[in-house]
């Protein structure tokens, strides 16, 4: 009766790790995210042969690149999507651990790449964004304190988690980057909530956000021009976001055509922040529209598979990554259309860059094996156990 009730599978005895995985894994998630892979690297084509010529490579050169972390994103997601919730969980306290590191590291030994704001490590051959393979690290080690803190005698797990947050809050303004520190906010909040937080406690964090988005407007230039570049009725033709939103204007519901679109000519980050301006110039509404429902299809799945979970901690992190996932491509959309103030964010698996695609597979891989079905067990099993 459990598993009419809550859709798990029953564990086969012996039964290879392939066949099991491929049983029980989401393979509508799977399919929305091979598909984003693929418009990533059509939309490539199209977006990045004027900046290879500018940079004096060859015009498939940022596509090519794409291709190669693309394919060890996908290689990340699959073996991650294979692991066990608790080998997950090892492997992501170890990752969160080396990228908080990097991550303080970074003012001493990263780099700007003349965009202001020092983000990256510079290898020579590549560079390396450690926010980026933060992101899921924190969400699996502040779900885990949070699901922690829920056992009777159980740690104070939601302070412990929140102090992480505001730490590596603090860190990422100092660079600045204020779009991920609003989406690893954003993240903990989620799982909060999730985990029985107090609304009047949410609204108080509410109005703390407000004052420190007051407070960097007062103090950070970069912070108050963007600010004020979003509050400004009249856009600046010639601004990156001015070329983006004439590029979705003129692409109307069918695009312009193939290889026909203007907006690569003039956008420096085309191939990145603004791809889906491309897209809607090029292919029209309809494909930013099916870009969409992709995202919406793993987002509202992960979601619709973690409401049946009844490991707190399987939940909470699954919560997370899924909601993370989501709000991230939201946010990238959002600036394209002057919806949201800019973020310099990539459109996860779409957008040109080595660091962004790699976490984004390994943290989709988390999420597809948070989401995996499998046996839940009698519920007064689980109360029993908590007793004990």
């Amino acid at each position: 009766m459990t598993e009419m009730v809550y859709g798990s599978v029953p564990v086969r005895d012996g039964e290879p790790i392939l066949p099991k995985w491929w049983r029980t894994v989401d393979r509508w998630s799977i399919s929305c995210i091979l598909m984003l892979f693929g418009v990533g690297i059509l939309l490539g084509l199209a977006a990045s042969p004027p900046l290879a010529a500018k940079n004096g490579f060859d015009p498939f050169h940022y596509v090519q690149r794409q291709a190669f972390f693309g394919g060890l994103a996908l290689t990340a997601m699959f073996l991650t999507s294979m692991m066990s919730p608790i080998l997950v969980r090892r492997l992501a306290v170890l990752g969160f651990l080396v990228s908080f590191v990097a991550l303080a590291l970074l003012p001493f030994f990263g780099t700007d790449f003349g965009k202001g704001a020092v983000r990256w490590y510079s290898l020579g051959f590549a560079s390396l964004q450690p926010s980026e393979f933060l992101k899921p690290g924190f969400v699996v080690v502040a779900a885990w304190m949070m699901a922690a803190a829920q056992e009777i005698n159980g740690p104070p797990g939601r302070l412990w988690s929140f102090a992480l947050a505001v730490a590596i809050v603090l860190m990422l303004a100092m660079q600045p980057d204020f779009g991920q520190a609003s989406l690893v906010l954003f993240g903990w909040g989620v799982m909060y909530f999730v985990a029985g937080a107090p609304m009047l406690l949410l609204v108080g964090m509410a109005g703390l956000v407000v004052l420190g988005g007051s407070f960097a407007y007062n103090n950070s230039e970069h912070f108050a021009r963007r600010i004020d570049g979003f509050l400004n009725p009249d856009v600046d033709p010639t601004t990156q976001l001015g070329y983006a939103t004439n590029a979705i204007r003129e692409g109307g519901f069918f695009g312009v055509g193939v290889g026909e679109g203007q907006v690569k000519w003039s956008l420096p980050d085309a191939h990145t922040d603004f791809i889906i301006a491309v897209a809607a110039e090029e292919y029209g509404l309809v494909l930013v529209l099916c870009i969409i429902a992709l995202y919406t299809t793993v987002v509202v799945r992960s979601m619709v598979r973690l409401m049946r979970e009844r490991d707190p901690f399987i939940r909470l992190a699954g919560t997370g990554l899924a909601c993370m996932f989501g709000v991230q491509a939201m946010i990238n959309m959002g600036v394209a259309v002057r919806l949201l103030p800019a973020k310099g964010m990539t459109l996860p698996f779409v957008s040109y860059g080595g660091s962004s695609l790699i976490a984004g597979g390994i943290a989709v891989g988390m999420l597809l094996a948070f989401t995996r079905n499998r046996p839940q067990g009698e519920i007064g099993d689980i109360l029993r156990g908590r007793l004990r």
